[in-house]
């Protein structure tokens, strides 16, 4: 039995001919010609001020906490319920992170609760467009701005997306992007800072030629380059860019693929989740969403288990996603209180994510229909913990 991945990446273009392209150039370092054909598409494209390429998300979220002059005793707001880069960038300069719990709707951060964590300490609200649904952003940037304090988009998994017709990643003062090989647009790891306000531009080059203005001094703008500011080794080489820049050539046949396969799902799900109290994603009117992901919330997260690991037995990788940050190891490490995220917990243990890739054929994708639904007719006939306990004795571990 062939076995279906949950995530798989695809060639849709030009990829191996422009990294051929960019190595024959003499240029295979970054910030080369492909570097900059992704930046100038990604510009016009989502309107923003300036796009610099990273070499990951994690990278563009760092880059972000160094503009805000991020430092100890200053806070961030943060969902919970999202990976774990996007709090590290913030905790590596000395932040600490205040955790908001999600909406039951769209697993977004909760905007309604934002307000009552902002004190004194606080530098920045960090929204994360799961799935690439948007968050309430006149909400948040409305809280933001009466308190003066900024806002970072991670939009790792919202590129296209778009609330009340306009793109994430362009409500903040900056966004991030992801190209992980996850992503719907990919070049195995890569990423991008969305800058949207002028001010930054300059000293986000700086930062990200190593805390040097060598950016300026190949405009001509200085005679000579050298160290100004803090900063990293950022860029990616120009053969991600390369292939980056073939997959985002494609993003219009890339988005339709995906929209077709999330719809699919929904359309096949329509009736029996409704039987089965299994809740489908929600997307708002008010969003034009990423297709980035699919997912199923379960009653109970035996229920949930019970099927993630009957799947995989039947050769099909549905995963989880986040665990909650706010009871992570490293939360405790931090001193930080524990905090009322019950909704995060609650989906948390609950959610199952089914395999979703540009290429996911239909017949796969019946594959993994049927598959779900004939696993709960035997999990409902057979009760889910007398199956765990079947599952520890054939294991070795009654």
């Amino acid at each position: 039995m062939q076995t279906i991945p949950f995530n798989q990446p695809t060639i849709v273009g030009k990829e191996l001919y422009y990294i051929a392209q960019a190595i024959q150039s003499g240029h295979a370092s970054g910030d080369g010609e492909f570097s900059k054909k992704c930046q100038r598409l990604l510009e016009e494209v989502l309107g923003v001020r300036r796009v610099l390429l990273t070499t990951s998300c994690t990278d563009a979220l760092e880059m972000a906490a160094l503009l805000l002059d991020i430092e100890p005793g200053d806070e961030v707001i943060v969902p919970s319920f999202t990976f774990v880069s996007t709090v590290n960038a913030f905790v590596l300069r000395g932040a600490k992170p205040v955790f908001v719990d999600i909406r039951p709707d769209t697993l977004n951060m909760d905007e309604r609760m934002v307000k009552r964590l902002i004190t004194p300490n606080t530098k920045a609200i960090l929204p994360v467009h799961y799935g690439g649904v948007g968050c309430a952003m006149d909400e948040i940037c409305g809280i933001a701005s009466e308190a003066g304090i900024a806002v970072v988009e991670d939009n790792a998994h919202g590129l296209f997306g778009k609330y009340k017709g306009r793109n994430l990643g362009s409500f903040g003062a900056m966004g991030t992007q992801s190209f992980h090989e996850t992503k719907n647009v990919s070049c195995g790891e890569g990423g991008a800072l969305l800058i949207n306000e002028e001010r930054l531009v300059e000293r986000a080059e700086i930062i990200r030629e190593k805390g040097t203005n060598r950016s300026q001094f190949f405009r001509g703008a200085v005679d000579k380059y050298t160290w100004v500011d803090l900063g990293s080794s950022f860029l990616p080489s120009e053969i991600l860019a390369a292939f980056l820049y073939a997959q985002l050539e494609a993003r219009e046949e890339i988005q339709a693929k995906r929209s077709r396969i999330w719809h699919f799902y929904r359309e096949q799900f329509a009736g029996w989740a409704e039987e089965a109290n299994v809740r489908l994603p929600y997307v708002p009117e008010a969003c034009e969403q990423s297709f980035h992901l699919f997912y199923l919330l379960f009653p109970t997260p035996d229920l949930r288990d019970a099927m993630l690991t009957r799947l995989r037995q039947q050769g099909i990788t549905s995963v989880f996603h986040y665990l909650p940050l706010h009871l992570s190891p490293m939360a405790r490490r931090l001193g930080i209180k524990a905090g009322d995220c019950e909704v995060t917990e609650s989906v948390s243990g609950r959610l199952l994510r089914l395999p979703f890739y540009n290429d996911l054929s239909e017949s796969d994708q019946l594959r993994v229909v049927g598959a779900v639904k004939e696993t709960w007719k035997a999990i409902q006939a057979k009760p889910v913990l007398a199956y765990h306990a079947s599952q520890a004795q054939a294991e070795g571990r009654a």
